[in-house]
């Protein structure tokens, strides 16, 4: 299943972990094998070994997450560029549907908000206990928290809040660490559809490899 750049790729950034100069004293080992996984995906995707420090997940989402999407949970994604960098994974291991929240937005966003969360509010009321992918909205993100909060629709299954940014991002990713909602957050500015999506890839991926008992 993995191209060989790919395997050695993660041997060249497990190899670098292993530096505790390099790593600035973080041990790979300290984390559960999938949560490693998930973190050794996201640096190969982004080429920063320090993400280390900024990667935070709730306890158990990694595998909730994992359980959802092996069972054929939907994917919602904040963007048309994260729901590509999921599609071909999804496509090739549980069929996931994998869709935009923006298929549910309107063509103008209306005063005060953005198309994002409009979208997200719509597709949160048609798709229960998704993995909810958010790498560019933080508005997106906001919404989805006030949706749950209010009881207006059941939560979802994973969050993965990465918005990219500064206008409104450091208070969003607050926002969802205070939630108690099952997560994979990066804190600080960074973020984006390809961090997004290579956290969902890698739980795709383990997920696909579990049912064929690789290890």
């Amino acid at each position: 299943m993995d191209h060989p750049i790919f395997t050695e790729s993660i041997r060249l950034i497990r190899a670098a972990l292993a530096d505790p100069q390099a790593a600035n004293g973080f041990e790979l080992a300290s984390l559960p094998l999938l949560e490693q996984e998930v973190l050794l995906r996201l640096i190969h995707s982004s080429g920063d070994l320090s993400l280390v420090a900024d990667v935070c997940w709730s306890e158990g989402a990694c595998q909730a997450g994992l359980q959802a999407l092996a069972a054929g949970a939907a994917i919602l994604t904040d963007t048309a560029m994260a729901a590509a960098a999921v599609a071909p994974m999804a496509r090739r291991t549980f069929g996931n549907s994998v869709r935009s929240v923006l298929d549910w937005a309107p063509a103008q966003a209306p005063a005060g908000s953005t198309r994002a969360a409009v979208g997200m509010e719509r597709a949160l009321h048609e798709h229960h206990r998704a993995v909810v992918l958010i790498g560019s909205a933080p508005t997106a993100l906001e919404l989805l928290l006030e949706q749950v909060t209010a009881g207006r629709c059941r939560p979802p299954a994973l969050v993965v809040g990465m918005p990219v940014g500064f206008v409104g991002v450091a208070e969003s990713k607050r926002h969802l660490a205070e939630s108690g909602l099952p997560q994979i957050r990066l804190e600080g500015s960074r973020g984006g559809a390809g961090l997004v999506g290579a956290a969902v890839n890698a739980l795709l991926r383990r997920a696909w490899l579990d049912q064929q008992n690789v290890r």
